[in-house]
């Protein structure tokens, strides 16, 4: 077993099946999953290793049943200078970076509380399946900050900016329904529910040609940073290059021989 799965996490917990489907549970549940500096440390090398595991086809990202992450520890933060929260917040980018680059799709399943830094963790996977009793907010106005995690970034990606506005200046709650609606999550389900259908979209990923969905991640992420132009472009020589791949010849002759394809990730 490589090092980073048998490592025993104070904050995290980190398996991977034979499917390549790695689960990531965050395990604080005494603080509702709460991220105090120690998470901010194990799960910025869990997601640095899963990032480069070519045994890692999907990741799933969970909490329990209460809580997904409620946030920040603010036993933890509300003792932070300046200095010492620049350093949190650069090790947080970079935990964010590692996550939204990551070349493998990433599914949230979240149940109970996302709450500003957990609401920001959701939002910067893939896809996203709520249970009924899961609750989003960006709560950070109510002791004297804002959402550091790249909220106020993200959340206007999704929704209009007066929306993130009104979520983010009144920290208002959103419901599992509400959140659907809006379409910050893809699907809501029963808690007993949620890890079934979690691993089931897994396994349906993991069937897929990797390098293809590696490339249409890119794409689509790149596209909020540049003109539609450039994002164009960038899309049709990513598009062309998977034609020099094995599984794209793969996945048309099994098209054309009317069976099911077996892509290699090559």
């Amino acid at each position: 077993m490589k090092a980073y799965l048998a490592k025993d996490y104070q904050t995290m917990k980190v398996s991977l099946d034979d499917d390549g489907i790695a689960l990531v549970r965050f395990n604080r549940p005494e603080a509702l999953n709460a991220a105090n500096i120690e998470m901010s440390v194990e799960r910025l090398a869990i997601f640095s290793h899963l990032s480069t595991d070519e045994a890692v086809k999907v990741v799933i990202i969970t909490g329990d049943e209460k809580a997904y992450c409620a946030g920040g520890d603010l036993a933890a933060f509300s003792q932070f200078n300046v200095s010492e929260a620049m350093t949190f917040s650069a090790r947080g980018l970079a935990y964010q970076k590692a996550l939204m680059d990551m070349p493998k799709p990433t599914i949230a399943a979240v149940a109970g509380y996302a709450f500003g830094g957990g609401f920001e963790n959701v939002l910067l996977c893939d896809l996203r399946i709520a249970a009924v009793n899961a609750q989003f907010s960006l709560p950070e106005i109510n002791v004297g900050i804002f959402p550091g995690g790249g909220g106020t970034q993200r959340l206007v990606q999704h929704i209009s900016p007066a929306l993130a506005k009104e979520l983010i200046f009144l920290g208002t709650r959103l419901d599992a329904q509400k959140a659907l609606d809006l379409g910050l999550v893809n699907k809501v389900v029963a808690v007993d529910d949620l890890l079934e259908e979690a691993f089931g979209w897994a396994r349906q990923l993991a069937a897929k040609p990797s390098l293809a969905i590696k490339q249409a991640k890119a794409a689509i992420n790149h596209a909020w940073g540049t003109t539609i132009e450039v994002g164009m472009e960038n899309e049709a020589t990513s598009w062309s290059a998977l034609f020099g791949t094995v599984d794209q010849k793969e996945g048309m002759q099994a098209f054309l021989d009317k069976r099911k394809p077996k892509f290699l990730g090559n």
